[in-house]
């Protein structure tokens, strides 16, 4: 972002506006925790602000300063879309294409308010008069801690806002063990700190908060494991019988993947979920060093995301959708064993 888009941002923001924040379907820590966290900053300027997501999102992301102020559009239809419609400036905080926020995608397509996107996946589409996009961040968090800092104003970051942008930088860099953790990132968590988060609790709120039922279904994900030792691969499969079995809540499966690339010599893996009532099977990659999960699921899963995680979707039955999997595969047996 520019001198020029910033100089112009500061101008925007003097006075108050109708400012609505949106990110995207079934928000994740870096989701929630971006978009709180600039509500709450914004809220310094007296804006009259709404934060709107998609859809609902984990219990374990409930606790978060703010989150009773959030709407749900599809539960909420009628008063979001009307906020929308009210809107002076609109921010698009971690996705960068219109059909990412679900249902809302042709109002905010339709809707001639300013908008400003921050956002660090790849390939973003045209549609911001103001953009912040930048894929070697470790998070849309991080982001808005430095758009921030550009309209310098850190020392407008109270304890809650630097409590939801810590816990959305913990959530996507995996609690700083991820390659996009740098050592700016280290910084500015130090800082975060300094403002009065507690990051125990952060933590514990998120990481240490499982149900009986949610440890059961990683217990059968586990069981399901499947490895593909001589390309390196490992995968998991859950059936909505079985999600059903074990009483599956939103958000029961975050991070289960990250088992199976755990495994020694594997750089490659796969989660398949089936979910009968959108009728697809959704799909998160995840992997080591060099081979770009991003790459392979926009060439065969209409996902996308970042070079070690991403997510994709496939309209073929759970097996099928697992067969497709593996017969691709082979085609990338050299860059697998190149890592």
């Amino acid at each position: 972002m520019n001198k020029d888009h910033i100089t112009a941002i500061k101008t925007l923001i003097k006075a108050p506006k109708n400012i609505i924040i949106v990110t995207h379907k079934n928000p994740d820590g870096d989701a929630i925790g971006s978009s709180l966290g600039l509500y709450h900053y914004l809220k310094k300027y007296n804006h009259n602000v709404s934060v709107i997501t998609p859809n609902d999102y984990p219990d374990f992301l409930k606790w978060v300063p703010g989150e009773d102020t959030i709407l749900k559009y599809d539960a909420q239809t009628e008063v979001s879309t009307a906020l929308i419609s009210k809107a002076d400036i609109i921010f698009t905080l971690d996705f960068n294409a219109f059909h990412r926020s679900g249902q809302m995608e042709s109002v905010l397509e339709a809707n001639g308010a300013i908008k400003i996107l921050i956002d660090h996946h790849q390939k973003p589409d045209d549609y911001a008069t103001y953009m912040y996009s930048d894929v070697t961040m470790s998070s849309t968090c991080e982001m808005v801690y430095h758009f921030i800092e550009m309209l310098d104003d850190i020392d407008k970051i109270d304890t809650a806002t630097a409590t939801c942008i810590y816990l959305g930088i913990m959530t996507d860099t995996g609690s700083f063990r991820f390659p996009v953790t740098t050592s700016t990132t280290h910084r500015i968590i130090a800082s975060l700190i300094d403002k009065g988060v507690d990051k125990t609790a952060v933590h514990n709120n998120v990481y240490d908060t499982n149900s009986y039922n949610r440890l059961q279904l990683l217990g059968c994900a586990l069981n399901n494991l499947k490895v593909i030792p001589e390309l390196r691969t490992a995968y998991i499969t859950l059936s909505q019988s079985e999600l059903h079995k074990y009483n599956y809540k939103k958000g029961d499966t975050e991070g289960v993947v990250n088992y199976a690339l755990s495994l020694k010599n594997i750089i490659f893996a796969a989660i398949f979920i089936e979910d009968r009532q959108e009728n697809i099977v959704k799909i998160s990659l995840r992997s080591k060093g060099n081979f770009s999960v991003n790459e392979f699921s926009r060439a065969h899963f209409n996902g996308g995301g970042h070079n070690n995680a991403a997510g994709g979707k496939s309209s073929l039955p759970l097996n099928a959708t697992v067969e497709k999997f593996i017969g691709i595969l082979p085609a990338y047996k050299e860059a697998l064993h190149n890592e």
